[in-house]
C-alpha cells in the first residue's frame, strides 16, 4: 500500500477549530514582537543550542593555546597568562547572555499569563455551561413523569453556580492553613 493510499486521520471540526485558536494565538504572540525582540529570540535560540558550548570551547581553548604557543615560540603573546583580556570577554559575553535570557524569559512570561488568563476564563465558562446542563436535567427529570422523582442533593449542589470569590478565599484560607503547618513542623 502506497503513502497516498493511507488516509488521513480525520480530526472532528471542533479539535480542529481548538488547534487552530491555538495557533493563532502563538502566530499573534510572534507577530506583536518588535524586530528587536525577534532578534533577542533568534540570539537566545542560538546560544542555547549544544553548538553554541562546543564553540565557545573551542574559542577559549583556541585562544589560550595560541597565547602559550606564541610565549613558547618567543614571540609576544597577546594576553599573557592568567588571560586577563580572555576574563574580560568572558565577562562581558556573560553579562550579554544573561540580559538576553531575561528579555526572553520576560516575554515568555508574558504570554503565559496571557494563555493563563484565557484558560482560567475557559474554565469559568465551562463550570459556567455545566451548571446550566445539571440544571437542565435536574428540570427534566423533575418533569418527567416517567421517572420518579427524588431529591438528589448532589446534582442540587451541582446545579448551584460556583462563586468564584468564595473559592479564592476558601483557596486562601487553605494555603493559609497548610503554611501554618509546614511552619510548625518545620517544613517549607
Amino acid at each position: 500500500m502506497a503513502d497516498t493510499d493511507v488516509p488521513s486521520p480525520i480530526v472532528p471540526l471542533h479539535i480542529e477549530e481548538t488547534i487552530r485558536s491555538i495557533a493563532r494565538l502563538h502566530a499573534e504572540h510572534y507577530q506583536n514582537a518588535t524586530p528587536l525582540q525577534r532578534a533577542v529570540d533568534r540570539m537566545t535560540a542560538l546560544l542555547g543550542r549544544p553548538g553554541f558550548i562546543g564553540a565557545l570551547t573551542g574559542i577559549v581553548v583556541g585562544w589560550i593555546s595560541l597565547n602559550l604557543l606564541a610565549a613558547a615560540l618567543g614571540y609576544h603573546p597577546i594576553d599573557v597568562p592568567p588571560f586577563s583580556w580572555l576574563q574580560g570577554a568572558i565577562s562581558v559575553v556573560s553579562l550579554y547572555m544573561v540580559v538576553l535570557i531575561l528579555v526572553t524569559q520576560r516575554r515568555a512570561d508574558e504570554f503565559s499569563q496571557h494563555r493563563e488568563q484565557l484558560t482560567l476564563e475557559l474554565a469559568m465558562l465551562g463550570e459556567q455551561k455545566t451548571t446550566k446542563v445539571i440544571q437542565l436535567l435536574e428540570e427534566s427529570r423533575r418533569d418527567n413523569p416517567l421517572i420518579r422523582n427524588r431529591v438528589d442533593q448532589q446534582a442540587e449542589a451541582m446545579a448551584r453556580p460556583a462563586d468564584a470569590p468564595s473559592m479564592l478565599e476558601a483557596i486562601k484560607e487553605t494555603r493559609a492553613e497548610a503554611a501554618q503547618i509546614n511552619g510548625s513542623t518545620g517544613k517549607i
